[in-house]
């Protein structure tokens, strides 16, 4: 009997309904929500299905108490939290690279509305029943430039264009890309960023991109532009963030992701006038689950058939230790 180990908290653990996979003949599939509820699964389990960020603080703890782990499902594309504790082992990383394209890109694009638009405003002025007219700004003829050129900025890059939209990409290693007008190295981000309206992150978080987006990254973009962090709370300066739109230099940001989660209730981003704040929700949606399940219980299928080298999106861990560093 293998037995499976699936570390979620909510609201994954309940729209994401793993025990599905109790289903598959020989497998023992075992919940848990938290470290205390994981510890009398954690010396048997041989495959763990987990989300990184839910693994935040406990990833050294909860790995080193799996003797016979051989493989780690994510259900996202980043592997944080769990790529660096497993160097020197042998256990096989997959992710959910592919699944995130369609919600994330949507995100983004309600997110660039939303703040063109003025929607905090015109919220907060019908809660007050305030008639306040004033002009939106238009995403047509604007840039966006896009932080991470992973699957995601692949299926956001033709939406913005076909809002008319000019897209720049910002990457590590700059290659020509569909879709995007240029694509510029993540080296000379003050220089990338000049002339940008609508900044998007969405890389991966590691010690290279904490806090990439900083003061000076800010200051270089266009006088009144906006921020939308879709990537992990650590790409982010948020007190620079906080700097740029207090002093006008930024006119809103729209953030999904934060560098403590839950984010605080007296953090000052909570009643920003120029900020939209969601729970890391980006990347779910109404279909996301048959979407995870599918793939989860394709990988299972093959790992029991073939073992690990028979599963589908493996991450070279070598490549994922290397961009953690």
């Amino acid at each position: 009997m293998t037995e499976v180990l699936v570390y979620l908290r909510e609201p994954e653990r309940s729209v994401l309904r793993f025990d599905a996979l109790a289903d598959i003949s020989g497998v023992a599939v075992r919940g848990a929500a938290s470290i205390e509820e994981a510890r009398p699964f954690l010396a048997a389990a041989e495959v763990l299905i987990t989300l990184g960020p839910h693994l935040a603080g406990e990833s050294a703890e909860i790995l080193d108490a799996m003797p016979r782990l051989r493989w780690v499902q994510l259900i996202t594309t980043g592997t944080d939290n769990v790529a660096e504790h497993l160097a020197g082992r042998d256990v096989t990383l997959t992710n959910a690279h592919g699944l995130h394209g369609r919600q994330m890109s949507e995100a983004a694009l309600g997110a660039m509305l939303a703040l063109a638009r003025g929607l905090p405003r015109h919220l907060r002025n019908q809660e007050a029943r305030v008639w306040d007219r004033f002009p939106a700004a238009l995403l047509s003829g604007k840039t966006v430039g896009i932080v991470g050129l992973g699957a995601i900025a692949e299926a956001l890059a033709p939406r913005c264009r076909a809002l008319g939209m000019r897209v720049v990409g910002i990457t590590a290693t700059p290659r020509p890309l569909e879709s995007f007008d240029e694509v510029r190295a993540r080296g000379d981000m003050a220089s990338a960023l000049s002339g940008v309206d609508h900044l998007v992150l969405l890389a991966p978080y590691s010690a290279s991109t904490h806090r990439l987006i900083e003061a000076r990254a800010l200051a270089a973009m266009k006088p009144g532009g906006f921020v939308i962090n879709l990537a992990r709370g650590g790409v982010l300066d948020e007190a620079a963030l906080v700097e740029a739109l207090d002093n006008g230099q930024l006119a809103g940001a729209a953030l999904d992701v934060f560098e403590h989660e839950p984010l605080p209730p007296g953090d000052p981003l909570w009643s920003h006038p120029r900020v939209i704040v969601t729970p890391h929700v980006g990347g779910l949606h109404d279909g996301y689950a048959q979407d995870m399940l599918a793939l989860a219980e394709s990988n299972l299928r093959r790992f029991l058939a073939g073992g690990a080298d028979a599963l589908l999106n493996r991450v070279e861990l070598s490549k994922a230790l290397q961009h953690a560093q």
